[in-house]
């Protein structure tokens, strides 16, 4: 016997299919910035010479904006937060950071970026080598580690060439508790770095000129 089947009930089935198939609902993505640097005042007169600060250099998943984790049970395994993103890459946010911080504490009598399109006496570089969120460690946490190098302008001779890195805790679950806990450590790793630049200071005095 041929069972015939009416075009209301052969509709009906195919939007059963449809809706069995369907996947989830997208999650909207969500963007995080690094904040302003903690400013502080200048303790000391700035070095009479124009630095230029140029953005980090970041291999892989570290040059993009998608937030990258490591779990403890795949601990060589780089992975990446579908809908969690930052701003600005790392390597550029660092950056920045860096040009605020220095800005303030006036370590030099300038601080400029490529864009400025100034002539500068000394070059500050580097690069991103880990930040990263560690969800599955106990405390969770941050990690992050960028070296930075300043050399003179006129020769590239290299005056110094430092490794910053640490790991701060995440205080809550939440996204918003992660991107705070890379917020801070940021800061204290840049805060850091300008305190090694002003001891730098002597050593740059007679050094800026051609």
């Amino acid at each position: 016997m041929v069972q015939v089947i009416r075009p209301a009930a052969a509709l009906a089935a195919a939007l059963l299919l449809c809706g069995c198939g369907a996947s989830a609902p997208v999650k909207p993505d969500r963007f995080y910035s690094l904040g302003a640097i903690p400013q502080r005042t200048a303790a000391t007169v700035p070095a009479p010479a124009i630095l230029l600060v140029n953005s980090l250099a970041a291999q892989g998943f570290l040059g993009g904006r998608q937030i990258v984790y490591r779990t403890r049970e795949s601990p060589l395994v780089v992975q990446r937060y579908e809908d969690l993103l930052w701003e600005d890459p790392p390597s550029r946010a660092i950056a920045a950071a860096l040009v605020e911080a220095l800005r303030a504490a006036k370590v030099f009598q300038f601080v400029v970026i490529p864009a400025d399109r100034a002539r500068a006496d000394f070059l500050l570089g580097g690069e991103v080598e880990r930040f990263e969120h560690l969800p599955t460690e106990q405390p969770p946490r941050v990690s992050a580690s960028f070296t930075l190098t300043l050399v003179r302008a006129n020769d590239r001779g290299s005056i110094a060439n430092r490794r910053y890195s640490g790991e701060e805790p995440v205080d809550g679950v939440s996204p918003d508790a992660m991107a705070e806990a890379f917020n801070r450590l940021t800061a204290r790793l840049v805060a850091e770095a300008v305190r090694d630049l002003e001891t730098l200071k002597p050593r740059l005095v007679g050094n800026s000129g051609p």
